[in-house]
């Protein structure tokens, strides 16, 4: 097995690696999404809860995004094809506008 090979495992299991982050934050969330509803009098509270699951969930797609961005750096250096730039260009706009957004919910959020 080559060096070109292992790499191109590499970049599979962080592919993978990022789909399980994606997985596990939204079942995180899911769960306690769940328990907020049931436990929650007050129909504001409930909404003020789920706002932070959002911002907490946006943190795992963030993280997650980040790991496929690592993955690409590692798949365009091994095959610098227009494609790979590509996909590594439009992941690093995604990942830079939800973070923006996020960042400036949080703010807002703790303004209130």
């Amino acid at each position: 097995m080559d060096f070109k090979s292992i790499l191109h495992a590499l970049v599979a299991i962080l592919e993978c690696l990022s789909i399980i982050i994606i997985i596990y934050g939204v079942v995180i969330q899911f769960i306690d999404f769940i328990k907020s509803e049931f436990s929650c009098k007050e129909r504001k509270l409930a909404v003020k809860k789920v706002l932070m699951l959002k911002n907490f969930l946006g943190t795992y797609i963030l993280f997650s995004l980040e790991v496929l961005i690592c993955a690409d750096i590692i798949e365009s250096i091994l095959d610098p094809s227009m494609k790979h730039i590509l996909s590594l260009s439009a992941i690093v706009i995604i990942r830079t506008i939800i973070s923006y957004f996020l960042n400036k919910e949080i703010k807002d959020e703790d303004k209130k």
